[in-house]
């Protein structure tokens, strides 16, 4: 055994495993929360069951899955990206986890870097279990692939910045109590679960500009009806990604 094998080697790690340890701990931290577990897995799981299997709501011609299925995986990622994004944050800002993480070797924007790929991460999990159990319930997709992949980024992106923009600037009760109440109106108002067509011609317009929206309407449009990628959608998305996530830089306070 050659002299210095077990030398010590101070030092940070390199920024790469710094942030995919971050990202393990993350997603661990998120999939052991009960809580979160219930606004991002169990609520979109059982609301497709739910609309799909009792007919509450017209949907129009087709099964009910067939426009449900695109519209509660945009919920999943909402419920992710922004609600439980926003409240997860909030109260590590609050307990000063983010001021602490602030000052270890691990730079802000690989902290923040990590937990958009644990978001990443949990949407992967959440669109393969309500494939499946959408895929049970009778649902025959249609669309490309890429185009789905691309919303769901898009998505990601909008909602993540304005996640982030309200955990950095409320406090996390408001935080909580906001981001709750947001993820409710746009469930009910979003198309999500109601088709658009439901609503007075006064709001559709107004409500067809929200990023929730945009994203059910982009995946229904792919998934449901095969169509090409809805730019009207994907413009919409980035123009509110592009608001957030620069509002979040912007205004993000770490204490």
């Amino acid at each position: 055994m050659s002299a210095g094998t077990f030398t010590p080697r101070p030092g940070a790690a390199p920024v790469s495993r710094m942030i995919l340890a971050q990202t393990a701990l993350e997603t661990r931290m998120l999939l052991r929360n009960g809580e979160q577990l219930l606004l991002t897995v169990i609520i979109p799981a059982l609301l497709l069951v739910l609309f799909s299997a009792v007919d509450i709501v017209d949907t129009g011609a087709g099964k009910s899955v067939d426009f449900l299925a695109p519209g509660i995986l945009a919920l999943a990622v909402m419920s992710t990206a922004f609600t439980g994004q926003a409240i997860a944050t909030g109260f590590d800002r609050r307990y000063g986890v983010l001021k602490r993480l602030g000052a270890s070797p691990l730079p802000r924007w690989a902290l923040m870097a990590a937990k958009t790929l644990s978001v990443l991460v949990t949407e992967v999990l959440q669109i393969a279990l309500l494939t499946v159990i959408a895929l049970a319930l009778g649902w025959s997709p249609q669309g490309n692939p890429l185009s789905v992949a691309a919303l769901v980024l898009l998505g990601t992106a909008a909602f993540s910045g304005l996640g982030l923009l309200m955990a950095g600037t409320l406090r996390a009760e408001a935080t909580l109590a906001a981001a709750n109440l947001v993820f409710l109106l746009l469930l009910v108002g979003g198309g999500v679960i109601v088709p658009m067509e439901k609503f007075p011609a006064s709001a559709q317009s107004v409500l067809g500009l929200l990023p929730i929206s945009a994203l059910s309407d982009g995946l229904r449009e792919v998934l449901q009806h095969g169509a090409a990628l809805p730019w009207g959608d994907v413009a919409v998305l980035a123009a509110w990604a592009v608001l957030g996530l620069g509002a979040a830089a912007r205004l993000f306070r770490w204490e």
